[in-house]
């Protein structure tokens, strides 16, 4: 049995049955059945039936709130912005075009190689996707990969942390509110081992979302199968400020985007580099904004409580580590119960782990640049590579820098909300991860590509079957010399025609407009 407890408070928000690997192989089971049964449903339909929840969470926002808030410290505007509004918005978007992005495509043949045929992809469904989630925004990173399975056409068997079993059956009740065929969304109780135990019953697709150590077992894990796994991992994500920016909106930028759930989160602004043209004047007006965020669940809260005292461990030895080798701070590192103070540290070098390693709490380092070159050197001095954020007036020079980082993703002018984006896909480089969510590639990587060639010749036998010969190596030969050698189109018929030749009793060449072409074009050429 495990036990759900507030962070906020200590109160016992639940108990659940850890699941054991005899109900993790019924529950395998249930899901082929019910994934073969939705892969055949219409994605028009599918379309229908999933479009019934965005208006059942528009009606209980407040209470889908409340429990957020209850499991994981977060404020009360922190869940509704960063738990709820981005599967409304990531609902609507495959609502409108999941069907146009899953539609089978037309694929181009050449009418020399592949006479009379037709080719197409088809994309098809994995079967059962396990979706292995986090704490730190659990109603938002388990429901979105799990909508975009289930718009794919597979089913879901979802292992949410075991810091967030308020939420894995919250999700799953809300699931069961729909016309969904029996055992399509089913969920796991429990911490790594029954996550290892899920991987070893066999899924089709692993989508995990966490921390780049447990990324490595799971990858570790699927690959004794092997199934194939997308990871969302860690980031240490830098934000440039140049001294053209407009200095005040990014001093806010930067408060938000490092301290925004208490910095638990993967896109957190964790390196903030500041030019050295603007960095005198840029300290002092963040240290001014730092005094003005509240911390607590009163009538105005900006940073809730943390969730774990493990991540408050590893926020400690940072603030330790950066403090022992120099760096300043903008105060003690203060903590109330769970809610802890956030900071600002500057006189910070890249020898530091706050500027290594992915700190997951409301610490912001600041390092100062000259210039561009420098920035992007720094910027690109990561493991990591998430997300990233460039400030500057002159767009072009933004972009510029921003073609030059390695990151899955970057904004300029803004912080954290370009992953919000429904229409662009989300994902990491370098040990952030790989593979992509969101936006017509997300959903398309929740299904495998099948190709198809149709031909309609009636041909008895295809030129390239048996029998070869020397006579047909040199007929190839000249065939291939006709449709990928150099010269005119004149030069290549005059010194490949006995090749041409020998093929014109094939009908698809005369059934092809192309080979009548070939004939006056080459009549003409005589001609004259």
């Amino acid at each position: 049995m495990l036990r759900a407890i507030s962070p906020i408070d200590g109160r016992l928000l639940g108990e659940f049955v850890v699941s054991t690997s005899d109900t993790i192989h019924r529950q395998m089971l249930a899901a082929r059945t019910a994934a073969d049964n939705w892969a055949r449903v219409p994605t028009e339909s599918r379309v229908k039936i999933l479009a019934k929840l965005l208006p059942l969470l528009l009606s209980e926002l407040d209470n889908l709130c409340d429990i957020i808030v209850q499991t994981t410290g977060k404020v009360r505007t922190e869940a509704l912005l960063g738990e709820i509004y981005p599967i409304l918005d990531l609902a609507t978007y495959y609502e409108k075009h999941a069907t146009s992005i899953l539609r089978t495509q037309d694929i181009a043949t050449s009418p020399f190689a592949f006479p009379g045929a037709t080719a197409k992809i088809e994309r098809r469904p994995y079967g059962v996707v396990a979706v292995i989630s986090p704490w730190n925004y659990p109603f938002q990173l388990s429901l979105a990969p799990l909508l975009t399975a289930l718009y794919a056409g597979n089913a879901v068997i979802l292992k949410p942390s075991e810091l967030s079993l308020p939420i894995g059956q919250l999700i799953v009740d809300l699931c069961r509110r729909l016309e969904l065929p029996p055992n399509l969304v089913q969920w796991l109780v429990g911490d790594g081992s029954v996550g290892q135990k899920l991987i070893d019953a066999g899924p089709d697709l692993v989508f995990f979302t966490g921390g780049l150590n447990s990324g490595r077992a799971v990858m570790q894990r699927a690959a004794q199968h092997p199934i194939p796994v997308m990871l969302e991992l860690g980031g240490k994500d830098p934000m440039l400020v140049f001294a053209d920016a407009q200095l005040t909106r990014a001093r806010d930028a930067a408060l938000y985007g490092a301290f925004s759930n208490s910095g638990q989160a993967c896109v957190s602004i964790e390196r903030l580099y500041v030019q050295n043209d603007c960095f005198d004047q840029f300290l002092p007006m963040l240290l001014d904004g730092l005094k003005q965020l509240q911390v607590g669940h009163g009538s105005r809260g900006d940073l809730g409580a943390m969730t774990s005292q493990k991540q408050f461990d590893i926020v400690q030895a940072h603030y330790d580590d950066a403090i022992a080798q120099g760096a300043q701070a903008s105060g003690p590192l203060q903590r109330n119960g769970n809610y802890v103070n956030p900071l600002v540290l500057w006189n910070v070098h890249h020898g530091m782990r706050v500027m290594r390693e992915e700190t997951f709490g409301p610490l912001l380092p600041l390092m100062r640049f000259s210039d561009e070159t420098e920035a992007v050197s720094l910027a690109n001095n990561s493991e990591l590579g998430l997300n990233a954020s460039i400030w500057s007036s002159d767009i072009a020079k933004a972009e510029r820098i921003a073609a030059q980082l390695q990151t899955g993703n970057w904004v300029i002018n803004d912080v954290l909300k370009n992953i919000g984006h429904a229409g662009l896909p989300f994902g990491g480089v370098k040990k952030s991860g790989f593979g992509r969510y969101h936006g017509a590639e997300g959903l398309r990587n929740f299904t495998y590509p099948v190709s198809g060639l149709t031909s309609r010749s009636s041909l008895a036998k295809e030129p390239n079957w048996f029998p070869y010969s020397d006579t047909s190596y040199k007929q190839f030969k000249g065939f291939i010399d006709f449709v990928y050698g150099g010269g005119s189109l004149f030069q290549r018929i005059k010194r490949n025609w006995p090749a041409l030749e020998a093929f014109k009793e094939y009908s698809a060449f005369d059934l092809t407009q192309r080979w009548q072409n070939l004939k006056i074009l080459l009549s003409w050429k005589r001609d004259y």
